[in-house]
């Protein structure tokens, strides 16, 4: 099994994950995320998916499809301490060879430092509402 990666910063880490899902590179997916049993995937209108083997299950069902996709991020709002970082990321996710397919999907990442470096513990996507990036909420929970 080849060595993981040490990244240096969420940033460092943030960049690789999303590197790998464009390549649609599975281990180099799962070298950015924590081995740990907390952590925690939901893919825009998917499950909550716990644990590592989960996480990885379901990366490996969605690069298995082949779609080649292109990220662009806009919007990046960051909260960094020490030992834990939050980047909130608006994707503006394209499918390489079709035009007319591509969406916003608002995401939530979360990083930890470790003995390691900066992992993955939450990536959280959801899709965005048809033209509500940038307006204000209508409700507040």
């Amino acid at each position: 099994m080849p060595k993981k990666p040490i990244f240096t910063s969420p940033q460092e880490a943030e960049a690789a994950f999303y590197e790998a899902l464009e390549r649609g590179d599975l281990d180099a997916m799962m070298s950015v995320w924590a081995e740990d049993e907390e952590i925690v995937c939901v893919h825009p209108g998917g499950p909550r998916l716990n644990g590592y083997a989960l996480v990885r299950e379901g990366w490996r069902h969605i690069f298995e499809g082949g779609t080649r996709l292109k990220v662009q991020l806009l919007a990046l709002s960051t909260v960094h301490s020490p030992f834990t970082a939050v980047h909130s990321v608006i994707e503006q996710i394209s499918v390489i060879g079709q035009k007319h397919l591509a969406a916003p999907v608002v995401a939530t990442n979360v990083f930890i430092r470790g003995a390691l470096g900066w992992r993955m513990i939450v990536h959280h996507a959801s899709p965005v509402p048809p033209n509500s990036i940038g307006d204000a909420p209508q409700v507040l929970h």
